[in-house]
């Protein structure tokens, strides 16, 4: 087995295996609140330049030629890197194989001038929710909360030590 990180395009051939079965996951958790088009809307509202450098990246992490992970980022804002689309094989799952690429989107964000990440999850991905929480992710939202009432799950995490947080400004 040999693993290889490919910085690409979502536009890229080896993408489109992935991107049919992200398609499939979110209309299977999320169809009964998508519009009648779905998780395809979601997955095109942003053009593939936005994932494109200097501003953004899109990677793959490809085993013996076999795409099995990938994710990407864009620009938030001048020091925020948001990340989109992880995901990794639906049967290829709890091997570490997110937190790869997290690492590597981590790395590509740093080398392109990012400090912070800026990320949304869905209500109904458990997975992905524990995933940040164990990568040093803070979770923007009250975990107590009613999620499917949020249904958008923000989380941030803030890359270099000298790039600290601001403060938190305390409610009066």
């Amino acid at each position: 087995m040999s693993d290889l990180i490919v910085s690409t395009s979502p536009l890229d051939p080896r993408a489109k295996p992935l991107v049919d079965e992200l398609i499939h996951e979110y209309d299977s958790r999320y169809g009964d609140l998508f519009d009648r088009d779905g998780a395809v809307v979601e997955l095109n509202r942003y053009p593939p330049e936005a994932f494109a450098p200097p501003s953004g990246h899109f990677l793959l992490l490809i085993r013996d030629g076999v795409t099995i992970a990938g994710g990407g980022f864009k620009r938030y804002d001048e020091q925020t890197a948001e990340f989109k689309r992880i995901w990794t094989r639906h049967d290829l799952r709890r091997q570490g194989l997110a937190s790869q690429v997290l690492v590597a989107l981590e790395e590509a964000a740093l080398r392109q001038g990012y400090r912070r990440i800026y990320l949304t999850t869905g209500f109904r991905q458990p997975e992905a929710v524990g995933l940040y929480l164990r990568r040093g992710y803070t979770a923007l939202f009250d975990p107590a909360a009613d999620l499917a009432a949020l249904r958008r799950l923000p989380f941030e995490k803030w890359l270099a030590a000298q790039a600290e947080a601001p403060p938190a400004i305390a409610a009066a």
